[in-house]
């Protein structure tokens, strides 16, 4: 299953749009070959209904009419003159005295026989095998009343029905006479009472607008009872008696038939209606055959629309594709021929604005490229004039040096200190390389800071700082503290001619790290606190504002960081940073470090 949607995800849209629209007609036509295969199936049902309905009904009247003629057998041997006339003749001596009482006997027979339709002839075998006939005065052969009579016998009085007379009455029914005395039968037999039943026109009269062609046969299972010649060989008889659906689809010799069955309880026979199958269905078999044609047509039809359809997408897109891949063999010199290539008639469907797109894209990458070709110009002159500068920094460490070195030779202290820490705050402040110090370091720029300004304000700056000493590893932005000390000294320190005391705080909360700068100055105005809040005054010495501090610890940490300034006239001044707290050894930290 998985090379199958492997295969069909790498086919082409073209290839993907084809397959699909043919798959979607296939569906199509598999359901409406199921649906017009469960339409034929009610139709074939519908059909056997109504031939099962015919065949039930004819069978039926055929059955009642044979009954009749069983009744009428019973009626005739249970006649009181025949009766008589039987048992006088069985005792009569004289031959002239048994040949009135034999055509008495065959007058009789004569009064019951022109009266029925469906009765052949009626014959009569006495004792002596005598024959007395009334009707068709066609014999039966001596051979054949031996084998009658045995049937009789065999019967004992109760009406048997012989199926191998010759064609024209093919159905015998064989009753043996038993004498009828007192309203009662005795065991004494008679004689042989056989009647000759013309089927035929039992069938014909019992059948109910039989269809053009159709064919009603009666089989005991051996052999044909009617019609006397059938068109239905006795093999393909044998194959439907083994059919197990009482109905189905027959290949006969005359070609396809539907052929029904029935089977009567009454006489064992079984009974077969066949129906030309072509012609039955002549009508629905073109309509199937023209609905099959017309799929196929529109079919075809929708390849084809859809093969265009798809085209009409597919081909703009190779061709785009195809510029792609001359752009990616690095053919830049022919960005401006692409981009200026055909664009499709319909500019406003996908694949025009795909190639609009496209063209504006070559168009931003010209320009890109002459713009970087530009900017590379500036960075080697940039870079050029860098390590020209390189040598001013050195240049100045090495003046710092100098001056701190002849300070110590003329014992001057005061100023090799500050010469050192204006020296350590130059270092850390230019060397940028770093975005993460520990908190230990951060306070070593401020102390430095701090040296340089009480060479300037002397007694007047009370410095001084409450460190944690779990906290001096934790990790802050570099150059955070630095800048508050010295808003503090522009702010607190320089307008006033009194002490200001300026003090550093830090402890541990949990896992955060709290750092204060307080001083005891004038204090700000919510006004001028806003404004210095909002980074519209700057700082002195590294020009970092407030905001500045503020932004970078919102970027660094996030929620878990903030700044709060807090400040009213003549109250001095506090400036609250909490930050993680994130140690040296952090991954993190080191990772942010690199970066």
């Amino acid at each position: 299953m998985n090379k199958i949607k492997n295969a069909f995800t790498t086919l082409p849209i073209h290839h993907k749009t084809i397959l699909l629209i043919g798959l979607l007609m296939l569906i199509s036509f598999t359901f409406y070959a199921s649906v017009l295969r469960y339409v034929f199936s009610i139709y074939d049902r519908q059909i056997y209904e109504k031939s099962s309905q015919v065949l039930n009904m004819s069978s039926v009247g055929i059955e009642n009419q044979l009954r009749e003629i069983s009744n009428l057998s019973f009626k005739v041997m249970s006649d009181e003159p025949l009766q008589q006339y039987l048992l006088q003749l069985k005792k009569a001596e004289t031959g002239y005295e048994k040949n009135g009482l034999r055509k008495k006997i065959t007058n009789r027979l004569v009064a019951y026989a022109g009266s029925e339709k469906y009765v052949y002839s009626m014959l009569f075998i006495d004792n002596d095998n005598n024959v007395m006939a009334a009707g068709n005065r066609e014999g039966i052969s001596e051979s054949k009343q031996k084998e009658l009579v045995a049937l009789g016998q065999q019967y004992s009085g109760s009406n048997a029905w012989h199926t191998s007379g010759d064609k024209q009455s093919r159905l015998l029914s064989v009753r043996q006479v038993k004498s009828f005395i007192g309203g009662a039968f005795t065991l004494e037999a008679l004689g042989t009472l056989i009647i000759r039943v013309r089927l035929d026109r039992i069938v014909q009269d019992q059948m109910q607008e039989p269809a053009e062609d159709s064919q009603l046969l009666i089989t005991d299972g051996k052999e044909v009872i009617y019609p006397t010649e059938s068109s239905v060989s006795e093999a393909e008889i044998e194959s439907e008696l083994k059919r197990t659906q009482p109905y189905g689809i027959a290949m006969l010799e005359q070609g396809r038939h539907f052929v029904a069955r029935a089977h009567s309880s009454y006489t064992d026979w079984t009974y077969l209606y066949t129906t030309p199958f072509d012609q039955m269905f002549k009508k629905i078999q073109f309509v199937k055959q023209l609905v099959t044609v017309i799929f196929i047509m529109i079919f075809l039809a929708a390849l084809i629309i859809g093969a265009r359809f798809s085209r009409s997408i597919t081909h703009p897109i190779a061709q785009l594709i195809k510029k792609m891949r001359n752009i990616e063999k690095g053919d830049l010199d022919k960005l401006e021929e692409a981009a200026l290539g055909n664009v499709p008639i319909s500019p406003q469907n996908e694949v025009g604005l795909l190639h609009r797109t496209f063209k504006m894209m070559l168009q931003r990458i010209r320009e890109l490229i002459d713009e970087n070709y530009a900017k590379q110009l500036v960075i080697r002159e940039t870079e050029l004039k860098a390590l020209q500068a390189q040598i001013n920094p050195h240049f100045l460490y090495n003046t710092l040096e100098s001056i701190n070195w002849l300070a110590k030779v003329q014992k001057q202290r005061q100023i090799s200190e500050m010469v050192e820490a204006l020296g350590f705050l130059l270092r850390s402040s230019v060397n940028m390389s770093e975005k993460w110090i520990t908190l230990e370091r951060e306070l070593d720029i401020v102390r430095s800071y701090v040296t340089i300004q009480r060479t300037r304000f002397e007694e007047r700056l009370d410095f001084d700082m409450e460190i944690a000493p779990e906290v001096g590893t934790a990790r802050i932005p570099k150059l955070t503290l630095q800048p508050l000390v010295e808003n503090a000294i522009h702010y607190a320190l320089e307008p006033s001619i009194d002490p200001c005391r300026i003090r550093i705080r830090a402890r541990a909360e949990g896992d955060k790290v709290i750092i204060e700068v307080e001083d005891d100055g004038p204090g700000m105005t919510p006004e001028f606190l806003e404004q210095l809040h909002e980074g519209r005054i700057q700082t002195r010495g590294q020009g970092i504002g407030l905001s500045n501090i503020q932004e970078r610890i919102r970027l660094t940490f996030g929620d878990e960081g903030g700044m709060v300034m807090s400040s009213k006239p003549g109250s001095g001044t506090v400036v609250s940073i909490s930050i993680p707290w994130i140690r040296e050894d952090d991954d993190d930290v080191q990772s942010d470090a690199r970066r």
